[in-house]
């Protein structure tokens, strides 16, 4: 993730079991024109021995299910913004 949005809060997050996809958006500009990009971090988010929350990238074959819907509803919820379609749905 770039560093200027390490910072900023995700404007979406999409959560499932323990799989959560983080969304942020930063406007660009080329040749002369602005456009809204997107990035997006899909972890998996857990408490460890001691109670502490920890986030990996390393999946169970259990959690692929829910791999999948997170990152299906992160590309229809970017695809719709940068198409001009907003969702609707700006709450994280």
């Amino acid at each position: 993730m770039p560093d200027n949005q390490r910072n900023n809060a995700p404007i979406k997050t999409i959560r499932a079991g323990q799989i959560e996809a983080a969304i942020w958006s930063q406007q660009k500009e080329q040749d002369g024109r602005t456009f809204v990009q997107h990035s997006t971090r899909v972890q998996k988010r857990y408490k460890d021995k001691d109670g502490n929350w920890k986030s990996t990238d390393y999946y169970w074959p259990s959690d692929l299910a829910n791999l999948e819907l997170v990152t299906r509803k992160a590309i229809e919820f970017t695809r719709l913004r940068e198409s001009g379609h907003d969702d609707g749905d700006s709450s994280s």
